[in-house]
């Protein structure tokens, strides 16, 4: 049999964001705007960032490279598709000619979401695939765009991918509309994060680096008929799991550190780098049926996604263990748990301990239960869930709704699974 004959795929595309990372960093905007040949650039922002002065700093940096400066700061906390509307329709008659995104994950997917609209024209929903919009092909590359994360946890630096909400409809979808030109990864913008967001985001990133790797292999995805097809979520490689390894021991190691001491700079440090990693791991190889769970969540009951990852991620791990036991033992052993002369199973499952007991140390709400989730709400979460076969299909444990319904019931309260 030939390559061309083959039923899967046999090729894995790499994409990451070019990144600048140290102490300091930040200082650097301006001159990387001017080197991108940018004269007039919009900052996209949140109140909070705006109200305690990070951004007049960053705005100031920028402004001593002779480059005219306007700010948008009215992102709000996961975004909807009217507050990215809001700014698309206030700013469509200035000349942008680039993009710097301050803030969290809703800043940047915002930002995201923003210049691609501001530089192809049209609107959101034109770009975004059904059922929420038309599923129009993106033109080409957007205008360029600095991200600057101030939390570790999203990733959104070095993804393509940008989550909307929908409250009326009481749902999130994804649009993917490219990576950001150039990250700047500055630990000490990450310092005046509160211990709650601290937690939230930092487990939001450990569940991007396991989900990236317990998904199926890219091998296993069937063989797209043109390269243009093939998927942005391609399925683990060699390269996505050395990804996906190394922030997920990074965070064993210094989340409850950036939590209980937001000072603590070698851990702020590690944090960031570990959300980096783990957003390059998951925006190639892809994540699943957390994140699923977590989309129909999120929308209905408006919770952070880094705490609603966080409450469904030890049933989901418990659930997945028949399907990649050697990878969870590993997991169990990078989150710093003793596995020796344990059988494979046993150390598997004490991937699901650790996780358990650093939501615990951390403050992480104990279950779907306290954000709100009813019994009587979970037929209707499932089925809703089931929708998003997109994400369920790169599961390691083939998933139907029944599944899904004693995943839910489970996540209703994670500690009685220890």
């Amino acid at each position: 049999m030939s390559l061309s004959e083959l039923p899967t795929d046999t090729v894995w595309d790499l994409q990451m964001s070019r990144i600048k990372f140290g102490y300091g960093v930040a200082s650097e905007i301006g001159y990387d705007l001017k080197r991108l040949e940018i004269r007039n650039c919009l900052i996209i922002t949140d109140p909070v960032l705006a109200q305690i002065g990070t951004v007049d700093k960053i705005k100031h940096v920028i402004e001593e490279q002779d480059i005219d400066v306007m700010i948008w700061n009215k992102v709000e906390p996961e975004p909807s598709l009217n507050s990215m509307q809001d700014c698309i329709g206030s700013l469509k008659d200035n000349n942008f000619d680039g993009f710097v995104a301050v803030g969290g994950g809703s800043s940047i997917d915002s930002a995201k979401v923003i210049d691609l609209v501001l530089t192809h024209g049209g609107k959101i929903l034109d770009y975004m695939a059904p059922p929420f919009g038309e599923g129009k092909k993106i033109p080409g590359p957007s205008k360029p765009l600095i991200a600057v994360p101030t939390t570790a946890g999203t990733g959104s630096e070095t993804t393509p991918v940008s989550v909307i909400s929908f409250p009326e409809k009481q749902v999130k979808g994804a649009l993917f509309c490219g990576i950001p030109t150039l990250g700047i990864l500055d630990p000490l913008l990450t310092v005046t994060m509160p211990p709650s967001v601290t937690a939230s985001t930092g487990m939001d990133a450990l569940v991007h680096a396991i989900e990236a790797y317990w998904v199926r292999p890219y091998t296993s995805r069937p063989k797209p008929k043109t390269p243009l097809e093939r998927p942005v979520y391609t399925g683990a490689t060699e390269l996505t799991d050395l990804f996906a390894e190394r922030p997920i021991e990074l965070i064993g190691k210094h989340l409850r550190r950036a939590v209980f001491n937001g000072n603590d700079l070698e851990a702020r440090s590690s944090m960031l780098l570990a959300s980096f990693l783990a957003g390059v791991a998951f925006s190639n190889a892809g994540v699943s049926v957390v994140h699923a769970m977590a989309l129909i969540v999120g929308g209905q009951f408006h919770t952070p996604h880094g705490v609603t990852n966080a409450v469904l991620l030890p049933a989901s791990v418990e659930f997945n263990i028949p399907g990649a036991l050697e990878r969870f033992k590993r997991i169990a052993h990078l989150l710093g748990e003793n596995i020796e002369n344990l059988s494979a199973m046993d150390a598997a499952q004490k991937s699901v301990n650790a996780i358990i007991q650093l939501s615990k140390d951390i403050g992480i709400p104990y279950g779907l239960e306290a954000i709100g989730v009813k019994e009587e709400d979970i037929p209707r979460l499932a089925a809703d869930t089931f929708k998003v076969q997109r994400l369920l299909g790169a599961n390691p444990v083939p998933i139907i709704e029944d599944d899904l319904k004693k995943l839910f019931r489970k996540a209703m309260r994670n500690w009685t699974l220890k």
